[in-house]
């Protein structure tokens, strides 16, 4: 290559993978997926239209964002949640799933934002969903995560947790210590760098499906497809564009061929094969130490034969800094190889996805992020285990994935959250949406805007109201747009059944059964959480003093009987009438009986942790 091509190609945009729509947006509804997807999407385009009211009976300007305007054909079609029921043929239940599903993975920077994407959680189904969009969304319900690495004997295959937990009887399980303390766990798992790449490779090989999708006839008896600018846009959904500047751009205006058109004299549409060719030129992994060179066309085609087996062997493991000493983010150990269609993408030993950051392998510790720790809009916290996790930041996505006998303290999360593979975890979260799926006795505190969704492999979980706040929470709630007036989380929607393609060994007979629900926390065992205050200084604000989700009565009338019960004690103390003997015999009793129970809670630990926060705060705060 010369010196000039190699400038020019560092000039143009390049074209990323969102990985939202793939890791928040695949739902366990068999009525979305087709035999046909292609022929099946385009005989529902027609019932949609059939479903899709009048443009003029949206109310589009409901909660108007500037960015949001309608096409000048004024043609735009959009369903709600009856049309979309009535079409796929599924309960209003479901068919409002997957609109709000679709919401909240929606593109919603940059100027050609749908404002599904932007409506509060609560007004969804007063805006419906673009037709467009909504076939797009569906058609991804055919991505599979990429699968496990292969066990090579059997010492692999019993080193799986927790589907091999006691609690189900099944088969003897390893603690999860023995299984921290194991490298064999973390290799038979995917990593993020694998799933990155299974999804840049899922959109290349659908791209042509995609785009026929979306095209119409250039005239009448012809088989000539095109495609115009409003049409390329609703590709938003899977990707997103960067010009040469890293900055993020309209995919539109990305394209030479729909660039600096005039909205009211708006560009020529565009042959298909044409608008293929570009997309596949520019789309690349969207992590900056992730490289793709070409391969050759035999090459290609081994590549084709054996690309399963490639993204399950030949990817690179990510291994996880003490998230205790700093920042965290993945790192390889060393540079790795991984596989595509169209080439090699080149893992270097500095890889770290693109907007994420993770709170990952925390052992018997307390990890406190807040805003300034946070780099992106998303969080995942990973392989934790007996450790308390705070994450006090407004978020767009988190995830909680393979963690045990930990407490995860979340901020103000106004997409998305995801918990997956925990076993004995309270996640205590304020959000407008969450599902959770394989987790084992779990307890969830819970604000949430829409019904909690429990799909897979799940045993012995417990939902109550959430259960505490913190000094920037409401100002994080308005931020991100979770109303804390609002709170279904008692309203469990269960879908699904056992996966089996999943990465974890499930007992026999285990993959025919109904994914299983929740049940709803005791109110005599509900109690409130306490988060620390690090910073004396943001008493001088006005900031959050209370637990701004009203909480159940029953919940209520618990908590406040255990605090007058707790008063009463406390003023029979005082008031007793003891010898100087006795009265230091009863403080020492108390004070031994307090510390057996911080020893045998393990919260002695969590005690400490809180302290060496303190203190790192209080010094990070004097620089």
């Amino acid at each position: 290559m010369s010196v000039g091509s190699a400038s020019s190609k560092n000039t143009e945009p390049c074209l990323h993978v969102r990985r939202e729509a793939f890791e928040y947006g695949i739902l366990p509804l068999p009525n979305l997926l087709h035999s046909d997807v292609v022929s099946g999407l385009k005989n529902l385009r027609v019932k949609l239209f059939q479903e899709a009211p009048p443009i003029s009976t949206w109310a589009l300007s409901i909660n108007s964002n500037a960015s949001y305007t309608v096409p000048a054909s004024g043609d735009r079609k959009r369903v709600g949640t009856e049309g979309i029921a009535a079409a796929l043929e599924v309960t209003e239940a479901h068919a409002h799933l997957v609109l709000d599903t679709l919401a909240s993975v929606l593109n919603d920077g940059g100027e050609a934002v749908d404002l599904l994407a932007t409506t509060p959680v609560t007004e969804i189904d007063s805006v419906g969903a673009d037709v467009d969009d909504l076939l797009i969304f569906l058609y991804i319900q055919t991505y599979r995560r990429v699968p496990s690495r292969p066990h090579r004997d059997a010492a692999d295959v019993a080193d799986v947790w927790p589907s091999t937990s006691a609690i189900d009887g099944f088969l003897p399980a390893l603690s999860p210590l023995q299984v921290r303390s194991s490298t064999v766990s973390r290799r038979s798992m995917p990593s993020q760098a694998e799933e990155e790449v299974n999804q840049l490779t899922y959109v290349q090989k659908h791209l042509p499906n995609l785009l026929n999708l979306l095209a119409e006839t250039a005239e009448e008896n012809s088989n000539n497809k095109v495609i115009t600018a409003e049409q390329f846009e609703h590709l938003g959904l899977l990707l997103k564009a960067k010009n040469a500047a890293s900055e993020l751009v309209n995919l539109s205006q990305a394209a030479p061929f729909f660039a600096n058109s005039d909205p009211d004299m708006p560009a020529a549409p565009v042959p298909v094969g044409q608008v293929l060719e570009w997309v596949q030129q520019h789309i690349c992994a969207a992590s900056e130490s992730l490289r793709e060179t070409s391969l050759g066309k035999d090459e290609k085609e081994v590549m084709d034969v054996n690309l399963a087996e490639s993204l399950a062997s030949e990817a690179a493991d990510v291994t996880m800094a003490d998230a205790t000493a700093g920042p965290v983010s993945p790192t390889p150990s060393s540079a790795r190889t991984i596989l595509v269609p169209n080439g090699v993408v080149h893992l270097s030993n500095n890889w770290q996805p693109e907007g994420v950051t993770f709170v990952d392998g925390v052992m018997k510790a307390s990890v406190l992020k807040r805003e300034d720790d946070i780099q992106g809009d998303s969080v995942k916290v990973a392989h934790c285990h007996d450790s308390v996790v705070y994450v006090l930041a407004p978020l767009k996505y988190v995830s909680v994935f393979g963690c045990s006998d930990s407490i995860v303290v979340l901020g103000a999360v106004g997409k998305a959250v995801r918990v997956e593979y925990c076993e004995r975890v309270q996640i205590i979260v304020p959000t407008a949406r969450i599902t959770i799926a394989n987790c084992r006795e779990c307890v969830l505190y819970l604000g949430v805007n829409q019904r909690p969704l429990f799909t897979g492999d799940n045993h012995k979980l417990q939902v109550a109201p959430y259960n505490t706040f913190y000094p920037k929470l409401e100002a994080h709630l308005a931020q991100v747009g979770v109303d804390a007036t609002v709170n279904k989380w008692d309203r469990i929607l269960t879908l699904g059944t056992v996966n089996p393609h999943d990465a974890f060994i499930h007992p026999a007979g285990s993959t025919d059964v109904q994914s299983e629900g929740a049940t709803l926390l005791q109110p005599e065992k509900f109690v409130t959480f306490s988060v620390p205050k690090w910073n004396e200084a943001d008493s001088e604000q006005l900031l959050t003093r209370a637990n701004p989700f009203l909480l159940p009565k029953p919940y209520l009338l618990a908590q406040q009987h255990r605090c007058k019960a707790a008063e009463t004690l406390k003023q029979n103390l005082k008031t007793a009438l003891l010898e100087d003997g006795k009265e230091r015999e009863l403080i020492s009793a108390i004070q031994g009986h307090f510390r057996d129970w911080l020893v045998a809670t393990g919260n002695i630990r969590q005690m400490y942790g809180l302290q060496a926060l303190d203190r790192l705060d209080r010094s990070s705060s004097m620089e």
